[in-house]
């Protein structure tokens, strides 16, 4: 599989297999995908990989608070700006629109729409995740530094045949990876990485990008 099509290939899924991650090649992606750019290569990133009973801990214990009802945990950072302009707000309601008419969830269902976002916390059946960890005195370039790593780790595991769904999702339940990974003090979970096998029955419609007028400038 040549970079383009790891590129054109790679898509948020939703639904994975049980099918194990051999631990090898889970090896063989983090120690390439190291080779990401960072600026001064410091290298910001602290990263967890959990399967078998750690991920299956990790799983029961959030399952837990979302039974009780709890709400979860004060957000570390925003997900998104609180004002957010056109054409951002637009785009994203457009993407959820697209995943939540694939599940044959209306726009009405409230009960249905919280069930699939639930279903973050279940890593969506994956066998295998990566919780991604930054020092909290890193600043906006060190996050940008994370996320073109992360990106590196998803194009490399599209190469083993594997697909990923990245989560902020899970710094709502920050405290409850942190009880089971146990990470120093000082760093703040970035987001959560479910990788495996993609369900065959898994509907994922293409998320339409912007046309490279709306987001490009040549000069000549």
């Amino acid at each position: 599989m040549d970079v383009h099509e790891a590129v054109t290939t790679r898509r948020a899924v939703r639904a994975f297999t049980a099918e194990p991650v051999p631990r090898q090649v889970l090896e063989r992606v983090l120690a390439t995908a190291c080779h990401a750019p960072s600026g001064g290569n410091l290298q910001p990133w602290q990263v967890y990989v959990l399967t078998g009973a750690a991920l299956a801990e990790v799983k029961k214990r959030t399952a837990e608070r979302l039974a009780a009802g709890d709400p979860g945990d004060e957000r570390e950072y925003p997900m998104y700006p609180a004002a957010l302009g056109s054409p951002y707000r637009e785009r994203r309601a457009s993407a959820a629109e697209l995943r939540y008419a694939a599940l044959g969830i209306p726009r009405g269902d409230a009960r249905a729409r919280a069930g699939a976002v639930a279903a973050n916390w279940d890593c969506f059946g994956a066998p295998a995740a990566l919780f991604c960890y930054l020092d909290r005195a890193m600043g906006a370039p060190q996050w940008a530094d994370a996320g073109m790593y992360l990106q590196t780790v998803m194009l490399l595991l599209r190469a083993e045949g594997l697909h990923s769904c990245p989560q902020m999702a899970w710094s709502v339940y920050r405290e409850t990876v942190a009880e089971v990974v146990a990470p120093p003090g000082g760093l703040v979970l970035f987001c959560g990485l479910s990788v495996g096998h993609a369900d065959p029955g898994f509907r994922a419609p293409r998320t339409p990008r912007a046309p490279l007028t709306e987001t490009v400038t040549f000069l000549e």
